[in-house]
């Protein structure tokens, strides 16, 4: 399948800092692509080289093709933007705002009303289209981020935080969008701390800490290569002691959760046939038992910790 973002090599320096570390990856057409890792792992500095803010000390990235050190303009036209920190125009109206946005990208005027009217009803914003973004909730002012990003119909939606702060309505609805604009066939490039919203939405994630990129997958791969993450939480119908239960060679870790006990194991199988036997022995009663696949954030930390004993 055709790139839609293509990063080889790709490094920037602040100084003493390496901000971006020789990092490489693609982005296929039609794919939402999610960007994670903890503050300072290099996301906002990627997101700033690819969208032409920040000119990289090495390596090469395009968009659709375009290079964009090369063909910084071509890029640009290509790709729609929702920054972490808003750049709304507090003292014009959000239909001034989208109007603004537009012409800078050189969409023609009848077009340019047709998709600020249709963005700003998409986003339950037109009934307040002619008044002051001052006045704006944070809610409001991150549709209106939304609507600017798209107003010129750009392949490539490259969001930061998107949904930082935002209230459960809010998210809910700017995730749904994010999910539509997709379907039209359209790239979206992600970054976020928010494990369950990269669930919900991408195909692929990439995992960066201190500049490198630690692991590329999908979720459901990258929780597959941590299956000693994965635990089961059994209760019984009475207290038990946890030390028993943890000299089993299958299990990793044995901690409570409440009143359950949460029990790691590479080999669920294995544990379960124990914990039932253990209960016969001890005379006791299964009330419940579930295995659990690790988290998305159960691999996330693990990655990072991984990449951070790692000797450079």
């Amino acid at each position: 399948m055709e790139s839609a973002i293509t990063v080889q090599n790709l490094t920037k320096h602040f100084g003493d800092v390496t901000a971006v570390d020789h990092i490489n990856f693609s982005v296929k057409k039609g794919e939402i692509f999610g960007f994670l890792g903890p503050n300072g792992a290099g996301k906002t500095t990627t997101i700033r080289i690819l969208t032409g803010l920040l000119k990289p000390d090495g390596g090469t990235a395009s968009i659709i093709g375009y290079d964009v050190l090369r063909n910084p303009i071509e890029a640009k036209q290509c790709i729609g933007v929702v920054p972490e920190v808003s750049n709304a125009y507090i003292d014009l109206s959000a239909w001034e705002n989208l109007i603004l946005i537009g012409r800078l990208y050189g969409v023609s005027s009848h077009k340019l009303k047709e998709n600020t009217t249709k963005l700003l009803k998409d986003f339950g914003l037109y009934e307040v289209k002619d008044k002051l973004v001052r006045g704006f909730s944070k809610g409001m002012k991150q549709k209106l981020l939304l609507c600017m990003a798209l107003v010129n119909d750009p392949e490539v939606l490259f969001l930061d935080e998107p949904t930082s702060g935002l209230d459960v309505e809010s998210t809910r609805l700017l995730r749904e969008k994010i999910t539509q604009y997709n379907r039209d066939g359209k790239t979206v490039f992600l970054s976020t701390h928010n494990m369950e919203e990269a669930n919900q939405l991408c195909h692929r994630i990439a995992i960066i800490n201190h500049g490198k990129i630690a692991a590329i997958d999908t979720p459901e791969n990258l929780r597959a290569q941590s299956m000693e993450l994965q635990y089961i939480e059994v209760l019984f119908d009475k207290q038990v002691n946890i030390q028993e239960i943890s000299k089993n060679p299958n299990i990793s870790k044995a901690s409570f959760a409440g009143n359950r006990i949460r029990v790691y194991t590479a080999n669920p199988s294995a544990v379960i046939e124990f914990l039932v036997e253990f209960a016969k022995q001890k005379r006791l009663h299964i009330l419940s038992l579930n295995t659990m696949m690790p988290s998305l954030e159960d691999v996330f930390i693990k990655l990072i910790k991984e990449k951070e004993v790692m000797p450079v």
